[in-house]
């Protein structure tokens, strides 16, 4: 079987993917449904239902979140739609829907075509491995592990036997990812030295990839993997760890430091899921470049219509960044912009759905991403390169 590699430029940002084909692809090379895990980036409903479960409100499921939503507060933590929900549309598929419901299985016809578990604040870690590292989630346990534990437990109520579930499996696009950001966004952000969270990046990174072959054993053809974000870019971090003597970055203003520790996710990450295709060349593996599609909006703002710069934020507190620690978006103390799609940060952790309409465009919009639901059976697919 033939690989082939092709570099894709858009404007100054550099995607680079190399795409194995399966002898397997379907006749219309098209995915039936979306499988996802992440957290906040991804979630779509499960961290609501949750908090709803246990009598707990968390600021990101009232007013101004999910405000271009007819109902708005979907439980989505953004001003609007995620990069999962612009993925969908690319592929003309139905927006996810939680995997968590009110009306428990009555969804799982829905489910055929697409279910998410993502789960807003989830790890990839378990709490058995950060309690002991003193790093405590404060909004869900419902990790990585959780949620393939989950979609295990669906697989009988959407497809009836285990034929029939590798079959759909196969057929389906699943998004693993991103995951692992919250693993450094607590102890980070609670003050930890980067050096000691360093530490256990490779444990993330193995988790990922131990989750990625489990659903390859389970029939999985076609992944998605997304790296982390730039954090040193999040109106959080320069808000908390903005210090004199940090170094910045002379063109975005960002945080050296900390984008450096996301790119040592991100290089570990696709160096395991190198080892991973080798292991199988069979199946289709594409590194989402988070990192740099979002690093491209926050050097050239204007240049897509962030007129409000890429730094602060549209929802939050005071300050320089508009992020006070002590007031979240949608509280009653907190301030919102007039005009949302000007803003790159939505909240000083999350994106504005305008910021993720352009991450997603420069991702999947491509002729290479579209060529997955060509007719012809051979071709060429995307995965990232090193």
């Amino acid at each position: 079987m033939a690989s082939s590699s092709i570099s894709i430029t858009c404007g100054v940002f550099l995607v680079v993917f190399v795409w194995l084909w399966s002898s397997c692809l379907y006749a219309n090379g098209c995915y039936t449904s979306i499988i996802s895990f992440g957290d906040s980036i991804t979630d779509t409903g499960n961290l609501k239902q949750l908090a709803s479960i246990s009598n707990r409100v968390f600021p990101e499921f009232l007013p101004p979140y999910g405000e271009n939503f007819i109902n708005q507060t979907t439980g989505r933590c953004s001003n609007g739609r995620l990069i999962i929900d612009f993925l969908a549309e690319r592929l003309g598929l139905p927006l996810l829907p939680p995997f968590l419901q009110d009306n428990g299985n009555n969804n799982m016809v829905t489910f055929k075509q697409g279910v998410n578990f993502a789960v807003a604040g989830a790890t990839a870690l378990d709490p058995s491995v950060l309690e002991p590292r003193g790093i405590v989630n404060p909004m869900t346990n419902a990790s990585l592990g959780v949620q393939l534990a989950w979609f295990k437990q669906s697989l009988p109520s959407i497809c009836d036997n285990d034929s029939n579930c590798r079959d759909f499996i196969g057929r389906s696009l699943i998004l693993v990812g991103e995951i692992g950001g919250n693993d450094y966004n607590f102890p980070l952000l609670w003050g930890q030295p980067i050096e000691e969270v360093e530490s256990f990046v490779p444990l993330v990174i193995d988790t990922i990839i131990s989750t990625i072959n489990e659903l390859i054993e389970m029939g999985a053809k076609t992944l998605v993997v997304p790296g982390n974000f730039p954090v040193g870019c999040s109106a959080s971090y320069l808000t908390v760890c903005g210090l004199e003597n940090e170094e910045y970055d002379p063109k975005t203003g960002c945080l050296v430091r900390l984008n450096q520790f996301a790119e040592y996710h991100n290089k570990l990450l696709q160096t395991k899921l190198k080892q991973v295709r080798d292991l199988h060349p069979d199946v289709n593996i594409f590194y989402a470049d988070y990192y740099n599609a979002a690093m491209e909006i926050y050097r050239f703002p204007y240049k897509y219509g962030f007129t409000n710069g890429a730094l602060k934020a549209c929802c939050g507190g005071e300050g320089r960044y508009n992020v006070n620690p002590t007031v979240q978006c949608g509280e009653v103390s907190a301030t919102v912009c007039d005009e949302p799609d000007t803003y790159v940060s939505w909240d000083g952790i999350h994106l504005t759905e305008a910021a993720y309409r352009i991450i997603s465009k420069n991702l999947f919009s491509t002729p290479q991403f579209n060529s997955l639901c060509s007719t012809s059976t051979s071709g060429v697919g995307l995965s990232g390169s090193m």
